[in-house]
């Protein structure tokens, strides 16, 4: 335990940093990522925390990624909006992506609150974006 000017002791690994605020624990997975990983029917994710939590860091930053791209096609094609999105989520179905079609499904409605888009691919079980 060591002293920090004047303030309560507190707990300080070999690393220096406070075991009681680990990295993972830092990071808030919203609740539509974990819905991803509940089984139709169960309450619980059939993943661990930690899956989860690594899972929702690469969509998140992939869809951080892919802001500058999806204004880059809307500027070059002069399309839609939607049909941007339609591109991107259609690339990310690809399993050269490394996400899942849940995952790309997040990611591609994760871009679009990003960029304040609206996405409308999903609605009323309608899927605009599957290429069938």
């Amino acid at each position: 335990m060591e002293l920090l000017q004047g303030r309560l002791p507190r707990r300080v690994s070999e690393r220096g940093d406070n075991p009681a605020m680990s990295e993972e624990s830092q990071i808030v997975v919203p609740p539509s990522f974990i819905a991803l990983f509940v089984d139709p029917g169960r309450s619980r994710p059939n993943v661990s925390r930690a899956e989860i939590a690594a899972r929702y860091e690469t969509c998140e930053d992939l869809a951080n990624m892919l802001t500058e791209h999806a204004r880059t096609i809307l500027w070059q094609l002069g399309v839609a909006e939607v049909d941007v999105m339609v591109r991107v989520h259609r690339g990310l179905l690809d399993p050269a992506s490394g996400v899942s079609a849940a995952e790309a499904r997040w990611v591609t409605r994760r871009l679009a609150e990003l960029l304040e888009w609206e996405c409308g691919l999903f609605e009323a079980g309608v899927d605009r974006a599957d290429p069938r």
